[in-house]
This record gives C-alpha cells, structure tokens and sequence, in this order.
C-alpha cells in the first residue's frame, strides 16, 4: 500500500538540465557513458516503482525531501540516452549531509544466498563544479545489534549528464531488515534518480521453473503436479489423489488434488510457507478450489489465512477469504490481502471445516492483484429529481396500480393527513397536497402482507431514491409493531425504511434505496404489523433524490455555523500607514474534527501513516482496545499494540477516542468472560475498568463506555440493570477528563426501529436518571444510500438533548466509485452543517484494511480513488484563504472556518508572518497585529 501519490502534488514546476534528444528517444539500444541503457532485465526487478511512473510510492526521503518531475513538466535539459523511466525521475533535495538520499525497504523481496545485481541511472544539479560520488548502498538493521552498511557500487557524475552507478551484492543470512538507498553529493546537491533495477536472473529463473505455470503465481506446485513438495499440514496430515470415494471425486482440472486429513481443530489444514516471496505493500489476489468430504457434513466454511510472525516473533493472523464448500462440487475461494510490515516468515494455510471432515484443495493460487481500471460516472438520462414513481399514490382511481400481497383485502378510506411527511417536505420542498385517501388491508393473516406495486421499469441504476409514507394500524395488536417499506429485487429483500408504532395515530414513515446491478423484478410493499392488525397506508412516495441541490443548502449552514468573522487590527510603529498594503491569509488546518480508524498492523506502513497523519486529526483504534483483544486469556494482558498506536497519535499531535470499554453484545464476550460466576464477573468487571483507564489515563479524549446496548444486553442481563450506570460512573471516576459516550448503529437512517432517534432517546435519559455521566452521543454511520433530510431528522430529535454528537465509524459502500463518493459527501455535509455534530471518524479508509467491501478512499497499494478525492476536495473546500488590502482603520476583515491560521504582510519596512487561532464564537474575533 502507498500513501498519498506526491508527483500529483508538486507545488511547484522544476527544470532541470536533463532533456532527451530526438536522436536519442528513437534509439533505445544507445548507451553511452552518459546515458543508461533500456536493456537491463526488468522482469525480476525486486524494486517497487523503478521508474517513478507512479510517483514516489514505496520510495522515502532519507532525512531530506523529494518529489516526482513528469514528463510533462517542460524542458528537462541534457541529453540522457534512453532514459528507462521514459518520463519521470526522482529529485531529492534539502540535503544537509552526504548520506541524505532516497531509499527503498526490499526486506522480503531478497533471498539468503542469491546474487542480485543492481544497476541505477543517476544524476545530479544545483551548485555544484566538477563531479560528485553517488553510492548504491544496503542498511541491514537486527534487533539488538548496531545497524551495518553495505557499499554495492559508487560512479562520479557530473552536472548534464545522466550516469549509471552498478554492482552486486549477496547476503548469506537476510537481516530483520534490509533497506537499499542512493547517496553521496555533496551537502546542497541536488540528487536525480531516474530509474533503478535491482534483480537476480538466476532466482527468478529457478523460482519460475518451479512454480511451472510461467506466470507470477507466488504457490510453488500449486496444482500438485509435483506431488506434495512444498505443501504441508497444518496440525493435520495431507495426502495426494488422484480420485476418491470410489471415482465420484476428480479434480476439476489437472491431474491431482490433496486433501487435509484426521483433522481434529477447525483450523486444521494445508499450507505453505510463502516466506521471501510475498512483498510488503503490494495487494495480492487468492484464488482457491475446494471441496470437503467426510463425517456426514454437506456444507462447511473453507478460509484462507495467513499466518504472519513479525521480527519480534509476534503472531499475526490474517483471514484473506471465505466460501461455502460442499461435499457435492468444487468450489472456487477468492480474496484478497497486503502486508504492511517486513514479516520474518509468512504462511499461507486453509482451515475452516469440523473436526473430522476432511478439506480437499484442487489448486491455489497466490499473485501480485491485477489493477481493475475504475468504473466511470453513471451516466443516468433525465433523472426527473423528485418525481414520484408509484402510480396512484393519491388513491384517485381506487387501489388500481396497486395489488394484495398475500390473501388480505384492499380497499380505500379517507382521513388521513394531507400534507406531505417532513422528511419527504424537507427534500421536495413546496408540493401539492395529499388527497386524504389511504388503503385499508384487512385480513392479514401474515406480517408481510400489505399493499404491493411493480416498478421494475421506472427504477434507474445508481440513482438514490427518497421512500416515504404514512401509516397506521387497526386496533388489536399486542404490543408495538413495526411496519416496513420493503423492496423485492430479483426475490431479495431490500429496506426501504421502517417505524414502530404503539397507538392509532399516523406515523411517518421514511428511508431510501439504490439497485446497483440491472434486475429483472422489483416490486415495492408495505409489511409488518402482526397477523389481524389491519394496515393502513397513505401518500406513499418513491422519488430520486437531487444531492447537489441539498449541497447548496447545506454549504450556506455550514457558513453560518463553521465559520466567524475575523479582524486582523494592526498597531505599532508604522500601522499608520498600512492603508492599502496587501494582506494574505491562509488557513492551515479546520479545527473540525475529522478521524479515522487504524489497526496496529496499518502503522507499520509508511505511506498509510503519511496519508493519515495528514489528512487526519483524530483516530479511533479498530480492536486493539477492546477487551477481547486487551485480555484474550484471563490475567494475560495484551496492551503493547495499544501503546503502539497512542505513541504514534501523540507524536502527530492526533487526538484519540477510545472504543470501546465494553461491549453489550454477547457474541462479542469472550469466552473465559462468559464462563465466570455473577461474583467473578463483576470484578472481572472493575478489573477491566481499573486497568485500561489508569494506564491511559488523559490520553483518550472519549471513551465509547458499554458498545451497542440497544443491540444486546449481555452485562445488564447477568449483572443486572444498574450495571450500564455503574460502568459509566466507575469510568468517570477513573479518568474525570475523559467524555464518556454511548454508541450504536442504524440509529441515523430509519432502517432499525431498536435503535430509532425516539428509542436512542429513551435510552439515554434512562441512563442520566440513573446517575451515569453520559457526554456524548455516538452514531456510527455504516450507512447505505444516505439521504440527507433522512439524516439531519435523526441528529435534529437527538440534538433535543444538548449533548455532543459524533459520527464515530462513518463508512458508505458502493460499487462505483463516484456514487460512494457522493454517499460519503452526503454524510459529511450534513455532519458538518449540523450544529450539534462536533466531530466524524471514518471507520478506516484504505482497502483491504475495513470491514465494508467497495467502501475504501484509498486503493489497496495507495492510489487515491474517486471518493478519496472526492474527500480531499471537501476537505479543501473547509479551509478558508483571504488576500485584501489593510483599510483605512488599519485593519483587514475576512470571515473564515475555525482553525489554525498565518497571515503575512509586507509592509515598507519588513515583511510580517503571524499565525492565530480561530475558537468558536458569535462575535466577531478581534486578532491584534503588532508590527
């Protein structure tokens, strides 16, 4: 994975003395002893980006800095003859020392033993007569031992010429790490980088006989054409076939298949070690065929994990992938991973089936993941924003349009409201009345039968559809009941919204929908109250929703409350005559809190810390400090990775919630938790809250108390009621800076009526009454099809209660790009203009690494994709920058987001830098300027 592609940023145009010829560029067989050859073996080169064609991805700056110059930057000086990079080079400058270069990690791309011969095209510029040294060389870094260098080769170059620097190099044992880097010029010299190979022609050609197939598949005999060489078992045996249960199992291709056998744990199964073949950084795709056989079991779960030991001899497990396999038919398993650290060994491995049965693997295969191009933009024809797509919804023509789903009656009434639902008002604003009529199903003897329409051809693709409705039940029920708006899409359930009712008044009811993949059904009803309790829906309303018109709404409330009036006052010596000088302000951070989520693992990644440290001010960890993760055995404490990431968020200056204490939900307790006596449980309680807040306390600024307590109930249910209360006031006890919050899910989106604004609300003044310091409302936000005035209704009724909300694990999920960049502008607009929002977290941001497919700003290996620049333009977007001219009254007024700030004036005598903060306020902030 890399971070952000830093020749899309270049801040400036550089020229340097380096140009192609024409002669040149049309004979790429020339070299000469100023130029570098096209012919060096690139199809073993072990070194990510050679060429700089994608930047600086997996390239770093040694103490120095560096950027990419393209092709397209204009005059590039000297002749070079053919160049292999073919456009970009590298240009590493601010170098104060001869050893400030420009370096790569090849830790696990190199083999003990093997020779590798490295071949870089280099060049210099800036103040410099005569030649300078560039050096190739190799840092082997062990734990406990004083780090060592390696000189590979040296060349002197001079300035308009390019010049290779050469040598080999081979290491009988391949250190913890080992990183290669160019250095050399003299302090002030610019160092140029135009490509660099390393490779070992006699490694890759051995490797590629073994492996047989001729492609870049990372499995040695992946089809057992070679028997069992390479492959073992994992806790298990394995054996070879060719057939079994008497000829009814073949392979489905090739000649063999092996099979895991007297397995007695489910993760019994067959491996292979994929040490030195596996790279860090880069995505790989897993592709597997399997079946299962054996012990009377028809159908299990076969995964596909790593098992990954770091330098420090920690293990790490890392489920790639997962399918149903039977005992009938291969089956083929597909994932996906990355490795974001340098691992002393990597071990693939399938495991997943009960004890007894037996897994049987026809072929694996494990390569670097092709790069899929990014759908376009759906191109949707006249969307026709706000035109209701059911037919009759007024009723006019009776119930015709309409039809029973299931043996229940229709029939029409009148009395119901006239005017539209809120949440439908807010998003068409003025609209004709309601008719006042509504169906009436009777005899409903299921709860999912209602009132149903097709509307297989009026629904368009990526389009997000507004659903809205009023409804209301018959008398007999017993207890609430919840009525749905559901779809059928080709016989699967979609959610279009839903409301629990408990009296005979109308109640709104209203969510959203989108269909990503052509259909060949779709038919939308209304369901759920128990069977005898009539139905009655009125106003009903399908209609696609105009986003860009509510982003215009809501950028004129964000400026009312995110921003304020500034006046820089300028006084002293000479502010009397400012009048008319030229004043520049640029904002240099929003001080709105926007996060993300990590995982220990992820930090072990340069470019995805750069990218977050960056883009990111606050972060939540994923696990590392749940208590599953803190104590997985009884009094065997696991807070190393916790401390990890606090030090990394602290060095950055990134603030950090803590999630979670507890976690109601019972499937998430672990097991020698659930095995303890009602005694032994509460003071594993007290233990769990004593531990983690006096080792971090003051650290985290947020505490998510009792996770989910309107989705389980597990602590309350063995400890009783005032258990949630008591967790919150021990909490506060421990660590009194500390805001303590409650978080939940579909709480935003009307799609659960458990965890409903009214029932989040009652829940909450439950707590309060009973003395627990509740701070702050947490949302999580794993939203589909997000409609804003569906959103701000939730944060509206919950900002009834004065306390902070967050959304605190916001993440959207499309398969398109642009449509889930939308989604997530959705969400963060409507966050950031809602004045009791104080802060986002997304629930991480680079793929592979969230627990949502098709949800990631930041492809596997670093490309920022179209929601992530959808996400950097926003963020953009949210700084203010003002140029003017000093006023009569010796002062500059602008009105700008709150955040950090530098101002800059040039005034007669010297040129005049402040930086200031912007807090919050409803009067103007008065900033005074001394000159």
């Amino acid at each position: 994975m890399k971070g952000l592609p830093i020749c899309c940023f270049i801040s400036r145009q550089h020229k340097h003395p380096f140009k192609r010829s024409e002669e040149t560029m049309e004979n790429p067989q020339l070299t000469s002893n100023n130029g570098c050859s096209e012919n060096l073996n690139q199809a073993a080169n072990i070194i990510v980006n050679h060429d700089f064609s994608n930047g600086l991805h997996s390239w770093h700056t040694n103490c120095c800095n560096g950027f990419v110059v393209s092709a397209e930057c204009g005059d590039r000086g000297k002749p070079s003859s053919s160049s292999r990079s073919g456009g970009n080079y590298a240009v590493v400058t601010n170098r104060t020392k001869c050893w400030q270069g420009l370096e790569q990690d090849i830790t696990s791309r190199v083999l003990p033993g093997s020779t590798y011969l490295v071949s870089a095209c280099v060049g210099v510029s800036g103040p410099l007569s005569g030649s300078t040294d560039v050096l190739a060389t190799l840092k082997l870094e062990n734990h406990g031992s004083a780090t060592s260098y390696m000189l590979i080769g040296k060349t002197s170059v001079s300035k308009e010429k390019w010049e290779i620097v050469e040598g080999t190099f081979s290491l009988l044992a391949v250190p913890e790490r080992l990183v290669f880097y160019l250095e050399g010029p003299s302090p002030g010299v610019e160092l140029l980088i135009d490509s660099v190979v390393i490779s070992c022609p006699s490694s890759s050609k051995s490797e590629s006989a073994s492996i047989g197939a001729g492609d870049d598949n990372i499995i040695i005999n992946p089809k057992f054409e070679d028997g069992l060489n390479n492959w073992s078992g994992r806790g298990c045996k394995v054996a070879l076939h060719d057939s079994m249960a008497d000829g009814k199992i073949v392979p489905q291709s090739g000649k063999a298949f092996a099979s895991a056998t007297e397995r007695t744990q489910n993760w019994n199964g067959i491996q292979q070690e994929i040490t030195g073949r596996v790279q860090r950084k880069l995505a790989y795709s897993v592709a597997a065929v399997v079946r299962i056989f054996g012990n009377n079991v028809t159908t299990a779960t076969v995964q596909a994990t790593l098992w990954v030991q770091t330098p420090g001899r920690n293990d790490q497990y890392v489920g790639i992938a997962n399918v149903q396999a039977t005992d009938k038919d291969w089956v083929q398993l597909q994932g996906k991973f990355l490795l974001n650290g340098s691992p002393s060994r990597v071990v693939i491995y399938l495991e997943g089936p009960p004890p007894g049965t037996d897994l049987l693997v026809n072929s694996l295969v494990v390569k670097h993941a092709e790069k899929i191009p990014p759908s376009p933009a759906p191109v949707i024809e006249n969307p026709d924003f706000g035109a209701n797509i059911i037919t009759n919804s007024q009723l006019d023509d009776s119930t015709n349009g309409w039809f029973p789903l299931g043996n229940c009656n229709l029939s029409v009434g009148s009395g119901s409201p006239h005017i539209l639902p809120p949440m439908a008002r807010a998003s068409l604003g003025v609209h004709e009345p309601l008719s006042g009529r509504y169906i009436h199903v009777k005899n409903r003897t299921q709860t999912w039968m209602g009132p149903a329409q097709m509307i297989t051809d009026k629904v368009k693709l990526f389009l997000t559809y507004q659903v809205s409705a009023w409804v209301r039940i018959g008398s007999g029920a017993n207890g609430p009941q919840n009525v749905n708006v559901a779809l059928g899409v080709d016989n699967q359930w979609v959610n279009g919204g839903q409301v629990e009712i408990n009296d005979d008044r109308w109640h709104e009811i209203g969510g959203s929908f989108r269909i990503e993949k052509q259909p060949s059904k779709v038919m939308v009803y209304i369901q759920g109250p128990g069977a005898g309790v009539d139905l009655m829906v009125a106003g009903v309303q399908i209609f696609p929703v105009n986003r860009e018109a509510r982003f215009k709404y809501l950028r004129h409330q964000a400026d009312k409350i995110r921003k304020r009036d500034i006046v820089l006052k300028f006084s002293g010596a000479g502010s009397s005559g400012l009048s008319g000088t030229n004043v520049k302000v640029v904002q240099t951070q929003n001080s709105f809190p926007i996060g993300s989520c990590m995982s220990r693992t992820n930090i072990d990644n340069e470019d995805f810390v750069n990218f977050f440290v960056k883009n990111f001010n606050w972060a939540v960890f994923g696990n590392e400090l749940k208590w599953y993760w803190t104590e997985p055995q009884q009094g065997n404490l696991n807070y190393k990775d916790a401390d990890d990431m606090v030090a990394l968020c602290q060095k950055h200056n990134i603030e950090t919630r803590g999630h979670c204490i507890f976690w109601e939900v019972q499937a998430t307790v672990q097991q020698w938790i659930q095995a303890l006596n009602k005694d032994d449980l509460m003071k594993a309680v007290q233990n769990r809250l004593t531990n983690l807040l006096t080792r971090y306390k003051g650290k985290f600024k947020h505490y998510d108390v009792n996770n989910e307590m309107l989705h389980g109930s597990y602590y309350q249910d063995r400890l009783g009621k005032d258990i949630r209360a008591n967790m919150f006031k021990t909490a506060n006890q421990l660590d009194p800076s500390a805001t303590l919050f409650v978080n939940d899910y579909h709480v935003e989106d009307g799609c659960d009526t458990r965890s409903c604004p009214e029932r989040y609300i009652e829940h909450i003044l439950d707590l309060q009454e009973q003395g627990a310091p509740v701070g702050g409302i947490g949302i999580q936000g794993h939203i589909d099809n997000p409609v804003g005035p569906v959103v701000c209704t939730a944060l509206d009724k919950l900002g009834i209660l004065g306390l902070p909300i967050w959304f605190t694990e916001l993440d959207v999920s499309s398969i398109n790009e642009h449509v889930r960049g939308e989604d997530l502008e959705v969400m963060l607009r409507e966050a950031f203009a809602h004045p009791a929002v104080e802060g986002v977290m997304l629930w991480g941001f680079w793929e592979l690494f969230m627990s949502r497919d098709n949800a990631h700003l930041v492809n596997a290996e670093g490309e920022v994709n179209e929601t992530g620049k959808r996400f950097l333009a926003l963020k953009h977007e949210w700084l203010s920058h003002a140029r003017g001219q000093v006023d009569v009254k010796g002062q500059f007024n602008f009105r700008g987001f709150h955040g950090k700030y530098a101002m800059e004036i040039d005034t007669p005598s010297k040129k005049i830098v402040k930086t200031f903060v912007v807090d919050k306020g409803d009067t103007p902030l008065v900033v005074p300027v001394e000159l």
